[in-house]
């Protein structure tokens, strides 16, 4: 196959046993904390619409999150690394066992490229910071309480008046997964008509969405993505999806989220405030993101 590309150049890390236990054991811990309230949660057949979307959403389970992979480059050292050998992708060396990195990135050439032109275009882009959250308001949008996307919630006022704060201010949503949730009535008001072919074109740090979805691209890339980043990038997803769902015309109240009232000035205001410091926030998790995708993948990037 010529579009094949080398493993990154260099020295492999090798870790001792009790160093990767001890990051592999940290890991675990740190995810199970995320995973106690979302097993009790499900056995009981019950919801939350933060704690729980990340895993309902994304096609990433519970136990793929709590698997950790140390990433390219990095031997595992002692006996204890041969369980990792019944893992797709790792092979045993004279040091220990390591992810074949050229033959999964073989498999997933073609994604890795396409992510990281995605993250390259996104990042070399300034922020838009006017949308106030309306996609939420757009998918319940002329719809009947038996459709809304989060039964058994109520929405904090009629569904009149949530209509009227839609046609008020227009919804400018240019994320593809967002917009294909909106309702039939409410696609026409979106300034953009975003498609999955232009998203590499109009995808923008501001996004709430495009943040999160951090998350999704470093967890589709797993083995090649580090499980510490997968994890960094869960992490912030949590928080972004709470303010996700406290801009949203349903009521949470009974959880303890308070609403951020984005059909008011004051609201709109707190609202664009926390979607930069998101901003800012995801910018480091995007780069490092970027960089091992590069690293992969090294040839130029285009230009956005």
């Amino acid at each position: 196959m010529t579009d094949l590309l080398p493993a990154p150049a260099g020295s492999p890390v090798v870790l001792a046993e009790p160093d990767w236990t001890g990051r592999r054991d940290a890991h675990h811990a740190r995810v199970d904390g995320w995973l106690a309230g979302h097993r009790e949660r499900r056995s009981r057949g019950r919801s939350h619409p933060v704690e729980d979307f990340l895993f309902e959403y994304y096609n990433q389970r519970p136990y793929q999150l709590r698997r950790w992979h140390p990433g390219p480059g990095v031997v595992l050292a002692g006996p204890a690394a041969g369980e990792l050998l019944d893992w797709r992708g790792y092979v045993a060396v004279a040091d220990g066992v390591t992810l074949d990195t050229a033959t999964v990135l073989a498999a997933r050439l073609g994604t890795v490229r396409w992510v990281r032109d995605l993250l390259a275009a996104t990042a070399g882009r300034a922020g838009h910071f006017g949308c106030f959250g309306l996609h939420e308001w757009a998918m319940v949008y002329r719809q009947s309480a038996d459709e809304l996307r989060h039964p058994g919630w109520p929405l904090r006022m009629p569904a009149e008046d949530v209509a009227a704060v839609v046609e008020e201010r227009g919804v400018r949503c240019g994320h593809v997964d967002a917009f294909r949730f909106f309702t039939p009535a409410a696609r026409p008001l979106n300034l953009l008509q975003p498609t999955r072919a232009d998203q590499q074109a109009l995808e923008q740090p501001g996004c709430l969405h495009a943040n999160m979805d951090l998350y999704k691209w470093a967890y589709k890339l797993s083995p090649l993505v580090p499980s510490d980043l997968v994890a960094d990038a869960f992490a912030l997803a949590r928080e972004i999806r709470e303010l996700d769902m406290r801009a949203s015309p349903y009521d949470f109240g009974a959880l303890g989220l308070q609403a951020v009232p984005v059909e008011t000035p004051e609201g709109r205001a707190a609202y664009a405030a926390a979607q930069r410091a998101f901003a800012v926030r995801s910018a480091p998790l995007r780069q490092r993101l970027l960089d091992l995708l590069a690293d992969l993948a090294p040839e130029p990037v285009p230009a956005p």
